[in-house]
């Protein structure tokens, strides 16, 4: 029985389950309430749009929304204007798609022009007597009324844990391949070994991109909800964390080349000494390897107990790498002038994994956590000026009575 809760309470954190059952909801509900106010047999046209204008998040329904209504509801105008002097046939129905098409452009609701065609061959299809075009303009806003207000009324969920999920999956498999690499560093290692991991490295990209989804819909989830107290910290703590993971990932691919390199340069041979530059450099990649996952929990950990922990261990593993640096660095340049002709790419290896402590180090986070901070309330007083001017004169009335408080108790 526990297990098959834990299983329920794990899928309905999914955004595609909470999604689903969502709109299963609102849709009902609007099919519910226009039985009750339209005139209509089966009033599906409500259930439709609620169905398009019920979001995974409440911003996403309040700026989407809108247009989407906007859709529908030119989409059901231009289907009942038809079923007032044309039935449905092949030359009508063409008409009514390229009529449809051009109107949703005029009425500009960007993405959700093809919706307008759809509502209308759906409302053509399910209609063609002109008394029920009222009632079908009835259902499309009960419909979007309904979509909108469920989504008001009950908030959909904060996707933070599942985008902080994905940081922390794309986290371990860099260090799975970090380790793959740092294994191979010492032993006899193919061309064809080393082209597979850097065709591995290649497919983080894809990754990232999946992981920057999950992120825009975290974000989105945090932005106009009232659950959220400081949703831009959040975002912008997010965002940067899953920019400094991408970066490491582009440095990580040069690093799987320059491997593909040293292995055509060597052939069978051991790209490094076993029980000397190998070992070293084995253990400095795992030192980096674990140091992004613990920096992949710390930009995804919201308790700040847990946060001081986080970034405790982060410095630890930091100092662990450096050390670890040092000593490779040394064995590499005494191999270097015992056989120089490799210098390049050792330098260039050496290179690579300072570039990925370097972002990884926290300094340089806090730096370029409170840059973009600056930018994003920049942004935002440019584009809301007069929310902007709002919330400093509430700021400026806050200190005000704190201070009036403070001198009263004083007194």
């Amino acid at each position: 029985m526990r297990a098959a809760t834990d299983f329920v309470r794990a899928h309905l954190r999914d955004p595609v389950v909470g999604q689903t059952l969502r709109s299963t909801a609102a849709a009902t509900i609007a099919y519910v309430v226009a039985l009750w106010l339209s005139s209509e047999p089966a009033p599906l046209t409500a259930p439709l749009t609620a169905l398009l204008v019920v979001q995974v998040t409440l911003y996403s329904t309040l700026t989407t929304g809108i247009r989407r209504v906007n859709a529908v509801v030119a989409g059901v105008l231009i289907a009942s204007a038809f079923s007032l002097w044309v039935g449905l046939s092949w030359w009508s129905l063409g008409l009514i798609i390229l009529l449809s098409l051009v109107v949703g452009y005029m009425v500009r609701v960007s993405e959700f022009v093809p919706e307008v065609a759809i509502s209308a061959m759906l409302v053509l299809g399910v209609t063609r007597v002109a008394d029920t075009a009222w009632d079908r303009v009835l259902e499309t806003l009960i419909g979007a009324v309904v979509g909108l207000l469920f989504n008001v009324v009950f908030v959909p969920p904060v996707w933070v844990t599942s985008a902080g999920d994905s940081i922390e999956d794309l986290a371990r498999r860099m260090r799975l391949l970090l380790l793959d690499i740092g294994e191979e560093l010492s032993t006899p290692t193919t061309v064809a070994t080393a082209a597979a991991r850097l065709h591995e490295a290649r497919r983080l990209d894809d990754d990232v991109a999946d992981v920057d989804e999950a992120l825009r819909q975290a974000e989105d989830s945090l932005r106009l909800n009232p659950r959220v107290r400081e949703g831009l910290l959040n975002r912008v703590v997010l965002r940067t964390g899953l920019d400094t993971l991408e970066i490491c990932a582009v440095v990580l691919r040069v690093l799987a080349r320059t491997m593909t390199d040293l292995a055509k340069e060597h052939g069978d041979e051991g790209l490094f000494p076993r029980e000397t530059t190998g070992r070293a450099l084995e253990e400095l990649l795992a030192h980096v390897a674990d140091a992004l996952v613990d920096f992949a929990v710390l930009v995804t950990t919201q308790v700040s107990a847990d946060a001081q922990e986080a970034e405790e261990r982060l410095a630890r593993g930091l100092e662990d790498a450096a050390a670890s640096r040092e000593r490779a660095a040394a064995l590499l340049l005494a191999g270097v002038r015992g056989d120089p002709r490799d210098w390049q790419l050792q330098g260039a290896l050496l290179t690579e994994i300072d570039r990925i402590l370097a972002e990884l180090d926290p300094e340089h986070r806090s730096r370029r956590l409170m840059e973009e901070l600056d930018r994003r309330v920049q942004q935002e007083r440019e584009k809301f000026p007069r929310v902007a001017a709002a919330r400093q004169w509430l700021g400026q009335r806050r200190r005000t009575r704190a201070g009036t408080t403070t001198h009263g108790d004083g007194a």
